[in-house]
């Protein structure tokens, strides 16, 4: 490379403005490295889409996904962090001199450490009428769009965490609320299942997987469904429908330099490091069991923390 690109460098360069990346960035910038935040969409990641955290702690009542998202990112500033966010970096490359090269759609931006913290995203049902009626019916955030419902009929599809959340925040403005779920039981806590059991509005619709939305042309206006046992079908006249079935990692950025596995997930050491010296993950884009809000941020605490401890040994060598 140059030596216009070295001089260029920052310390650290995170990619991700979600719980991991935030926290890696206050981690990065409070140890004294030059560090800075790139995110493609709104700061805070997955957890703006969410209307209440209650198991962050320090927040008993709980909190906002955008405020929490928006704390993080001021506290990462306050420390010295730059955060650049709606851009997004498609080109991830290691120079001859170990420098990292990051392209996005105007720029580019070098780093002598890079943490990769791209989380992840909904996944899709893939059936029919969900592309057709995205954004007339078919919703993966209840805060962005719940509203619309309000007096409506909707069904929430999905037997996770986030699913069973999202109903119950739903029924704030839905009269009727089908949560529709392949299996008789749920993956998510207990305490959620136990919540949408006893509201009034809320209907379990289970075990039944969905096949196909439909509406007039210009709305959804039912769903139909499959009895997983039986093969019988039904149809559900709904309003709306929200999908909360899992996400799928974002680590394409990432694939000029590491190896996915299978469903799409970046490997990493305890401390974050991966094979490429300089080069570490944080989040739900890893391999690591649990994705939570606490758990991404603490990864990132310690992803901050392992390339700090990287640039201190590169100094050392020179």
């Amino acid at each position: 490379m140059s030596n216009d690109g070295a001089d260029k460098a920052v310390d650290i360069a995170i990619i991700g403005g979600g719980p991991a990346g935030l926290t890696a960035a206050l981690y990065a910038a409070r140890g004294g490295a030059h560090t800075t935040v790139f995110e493609r969409g709104v700061l805070g990641g997955q957890i703006t889409t969410t209307d209440r955290i209650e198991n962050y702690p320090a927040f008993p009542e709980g909190i906002g996904g955008g405020e929490l998202g928006e704390l993080m990112a001021r506290q990462a500033e306050t420390h010295g962090a730059k955060i650049v966010p709606f851009v997004e970096i498609t080109k991830l490359t290691q120079l001859d001199d170990g420098t990292f090269e990051l392209t996005d759609e105007y720029d580019t931006h070098y780093a002598r450490s890079v943490i990769i913290a791209t989380g992840a995203v909904p996944k899709l049902l893939e059936i029919d009428g969900e592309a057709e009626y995205t954004g007339r019916g078919v919703s993966w955030c209840s805060t962005c769009d719940g509203a619309f419902y309000r007096g409506k009929v909707i069904a929430v599809i999905g037997g996770g965490n986030a699913a069973l959340e999202e109903a119950l925040f739903l029924t704030k403005f839905a009269r009727r609320v089908y949560l529709v779920h392949r299996r008789e039981a749920f993956r998510a806590e207990t305490v959620h299942v136990d919540r949408a059991q006893a509201h009034e509005a809320i209907e379990f619709v289970t075990p039944f997987a969905p096949l196909k939305i439909v509406g007039d042309g210009s709305k959804v206006t039912g769903l139909h469904i499959e009895h997983v046992e039986h093969g019988t079908t039904d149809v559900l006249e709904i309003d709306g429908v929200f999908e909360y079935v899992g996400t799928c990692p974002q680590s394409t950025v990432a694939e000029s330099l590491l190896t996915p596995d299978e469903y799409g997930y970046l490997d990493v050491q305890t401390d974050g490091s991966t094979d490429i010296p300089g080069l570490f993950c944080a989040g739900d884009v890893t391999t690591a069991p649990l994705k939570q809000v606490v758990t991404a941020a603490g990864a990132g605490a310690v992803a901050g923390f392992s390339a700090l401890r990287f640039l201190e040994q590169q100094a050392l060598q020179q």
